[in-house]
């Protein structure tokens, strides 16, 4: 059984860097596809960033540049570094993992979720 906890979240101010932790288990996790969404108050899942199994990563426009995703597999550990937050950032962020061969950036294609971090930005 795959477990997946995150870490990392907190309330900050508009300009601060965050980072989130996400640790995984019961699967080989170098075979994963990793990706970080959101929900923001009242909205839908959002996607934020995607890394594969190569490391190759990808990001949503409204954090392209200031955010970083990144994974460990000696630790099992993948990362979410999140510079320059603003107020429109305040989500609770989700770590998944997909087993298959997904394009990454779909929440309906990931087969494991965390349990959720919240992150506050206040301006």
């Amino acid at each position: 059984q795959v477990q997946m906890v995150e870490s990392g979240g907190g309330l900050v101010q508009a300009g601060a860097s965050l980072r989130l932790s996400c640790s995984v288990s019961g699967r080989t996790f170098s075979r994963f596809i990793l990706g970080w969404f959101r929900r923001p108050p009242g909205q839908d899942l959002e996607f934020v960033a995607t890394i594969s199994r190569s490391s190759d990563s990808s990001y949503a426009d409204s954090v392209k540049g200031r955010w970083t995703i990144s994974r460990d597999n000696a630790k099992n550990t993948v990362y979410l570094q999140m510079n320059s937050l603003k107020p429109e950032d305040t989500a609770v962020y989700y770590c998944a993992a997909d087993e298959g061969y997904g394009a990454g950036m779909n929440h309906l294609t990931y087969d494991y979720w965390g349990q959720g971090a919240q992150v506050t930005v206040s301006s």
